[in-house]
């Protein structure tokens, strides 16, 4: 939507760095298991803002798909790849309306909602793929101020992916503070099929 672009646009152009130059501490942490698990290094950044975790993937190896609806966080993200050597193809949409169809051995989804798009991110899972969720949680403070549609009740991701053919690896919930997340990693079965098998690290 032209709002939400021109709403990111303003945000990323206010500052430097809106969220920061150094990635997620949860992508941080679990890198090293991160690789061990992919059966490649074809990877998808959904809402990559001004590109950070896109970057850091990229230093690690991956070749990286970033996917964002801001002009202005995607220029900051060429910009800082360039300045780092590395190569991410940055690609301006509205995932309100773009098609994943793409295969990836790793998907993240870090500060960013849209439930019906979750089983279109599991489908373009490569089997023995993996998917990073990281993610606000709603919270009576947050409900004055956000679209509750953009916000996870607590418990609901897992419910999510329990779903889903594959195991859940880690899975936690911060409830407390200004700013509760969810976060979960995913690896989907690799023979891709065969019933859900849902375990927490």
């Amino acid at each position: 939507m032209e709002t939400d672009r021109i709403k990111w646009n303003q945000r990323y152009e206010s500052e430097d760095s809106f969220l920061g130059e150094h990635p997620s501490p949860f992508l941080a942490r679990e890198i090293e298991r991160i690789k061990m698990l992919t059966p490649g290094f074809a990877a998808l950044d959904i809402a990559c803002g001004e590109g950070r975790n896109s970057l850091f993937l990229a230093q690690q190896g991956f070749k990286v798909t970033g996917l964002d609806i801001s002009d202005a966080g995607l220029i900051k993200g060429r910009k800082r790849a360039r300045a780092k050597g590395v190569d991410i193809d940055f690609r301006r949409v509205d995932l309100d309306s773009y098609v994943l169809e793409e295969c990836y051995d790793l998907i993240i989804n870090f500060n960013f909602l849209m439930r019906e798009l979750i089983p279109s991110e599991v489908a373009c899972l490569k089997p023995g793929g993996v998917l990073l969720f990281d993610t606000i949680m709603a919270s009576e403070q947050l409900l004055q101020t956000h679209n509750p549609s953009y916000l996870l009740h607590p418990g609901e991701l897992r419910r999510i992916f329990e779903a889903f053919p594959g195991v859940i690896l880690y899975a936690d919930e911060t409830c407390c503070g200004d700013m509760p997340t969810t976060r979960l990693l995913f690896r989907k079965n690799e023979n891709n099929g065969g019933k859900p098998n849902a375990i927490s690290a």
